[in-house]
């Protein structure tokens, strides 16, 4: 009978999330988690089958962080826009963290629909939810304006993680406010054309 680990897997996991928040995911291996854990190599691969498991369940651990910024609620706010700053808070405040789940090379390229399921979660259905309720849209018109609206939040998180620009909350604020109002007027000036 194998020696029970001195670390559960979500212990192991936490550990390495630690790693890629500070240093990032190039700097998580066996033996930098190893040292951080104050052991040999053994448990993490009595944990996990290799590094690449490790990994995949370091970035769901990391989505779940992700997702409690994302719900975060700010009063007087719509709720969407609520999801936006969010993102973009998180980008500011776990850059390594938003890199690692939003600007890693991935191994084949999706089309929108393909990245919004399998990688925006509950967080992006919720977004939907929202538009629709909210603003009395359709679906698929829902779809079209949180993806010009995500797009567009993506790339400020791009530019805050990767130390190429700031904005101030104020910039962000009216930035996200005036894109969305202008994918609103432009989705609903459509119909009215029809």
């Amino acid at each position: 009978m194998p020696p029970r680990a001195k670390y559960t897997r979500e212990e192991i996991t936490e550990i390495a999330l630690g790693i890629v928040a500070e240093s990032g995911v190039e700097s998580l291996n066996a033996r930098s988690l190893a040292e951080a854990m104050g052991t040999s190599t053994r448990p993490i691969f009595t944990a996990f089958r290799n590094m690449e498991e490790l990994e995949s369940a370091v970035r769901e651990s990391a989505m779940k962080v992700f997702g409690q910024f994302a719900e975060k609620e700010t009063p007087d706010m719509p709720a969407f826009k609520q999801v936006g700053i969010q993102m973009i808070t998180f980008a500011k405040e776990k850059p390594k963290l938003f890199r690692l789940l939003f600007m890693k090379e991935q191994d084949h390229t999706f089309n929108f629909e393909g990245m919004f399921s399998s990688m925006l979660g509950v967080t992006a259905d919720k977004c939907i939810e929202y538009i629709m309720n909210d603003y009395s849209l359709s679906k698929e018109d829902a779809m079209t304006l949180f993806r010009h609206v995500w797009i567009f939040t993506y790339g400020i998180g791009v530019l805050l993680s990767s130390n190429i620009c700031l904005f101030s909350e104020n910039e962000i604020s009216d930035m996200l406010s005036v894109q969305f109002r202008s994918m609103l007027i432009m989705i609903k000036s459509s119909h009215a054309a029809k």
